[in-house]
């Protein structure tokens, strides 16, 4: 009978009120939190990532409404390239300026009882993109972005949801670093820009 586990489940004396909580907080979700609604571009700040220099748009440490997705954009030089990552995160990657291709590769893989077992294929897939084009990044692929241009940058505008990290999924590895990383990631905050300018032959 299943009342013969009362003994059980009745045990203990502690008291929550955590289900009011998630009531009261969904009353005031998102607008009455006075998170900005508009970010200007000089409250978009600058990171030297492994991936390359980017420009934050949306993370969760800004002061910005957003709060399920992250998103920056890319600045990839003349013939130059991004890093090579791969995260268990789906992505989206609309071109804004510029052409060149993706390379990807597949990955499967199982959760055995020695932990997790990625199997890459052997075969590279070539995309090539241009300016309006969206890059769609399936979960695991390891994938790079290059720029075809020999005299004109690349910009990306790159997204990825943040609940893969909320669900304990935030798998993600850097495999190569672009170019770049190497080159501006001692360079004081005031010359960062100065870099990135010249590096994409604009005048800042």
């Amino acid at each position: 009978m299943a009342w013969e586990e009362a003994k059980k489940w009745l045990q203990g004396n502690m008291t929550s009120d955590y289900f009011q909580e998630l009531l009261k907080n969904s009353h005031r979700w998102p607008y009455k939190e006075r998170k900005k609604q508009v970010i200007k571009p000089w409250e978009m700040p600058w990171e030297v990532t492994p991936n390359g220099i980017i420009k934050w748009l949306a993370n969760e440490k800004m002061d910005i409404a957003i709060r399920t997705l992250d998103a920056y954009m890319l600045f990839i030089p003349p013939y130059s390239r991004s890093g090579k990552e791969r995260h268990l995160a789906e992505e989206y990657v609309y071109v804004v300026e510029g052409k060149g291709y993706d390379l990807h590769q597949d990955c499967d893989f199982d959760i055995t009882e020695q932990g997790y077992n990625l199997q890459c294929s052997d075969e590279i897939k070539r995309f090539d993109w241009k300016a309006g084009d969206v890059i769609y990044i399936p979960p695991n692929v390891i994938h790079q972005h290059f720029n075809a241009s020999n005299d004109k940058p690349a910009r990306l505008i790159v997204a990825m949801s943040r609940l893969y990290k909320w669900a304990g999924l935030n798998d993600f590895e850097i495999i190569e670093n672009a170019p770049e990383y190497d080159e501006a990631k001692s360079l004081p905050p005031d010359k960062l820009v100065e870099y990135v300018a010249k590096r994409l032959g604009k005048s800042s």
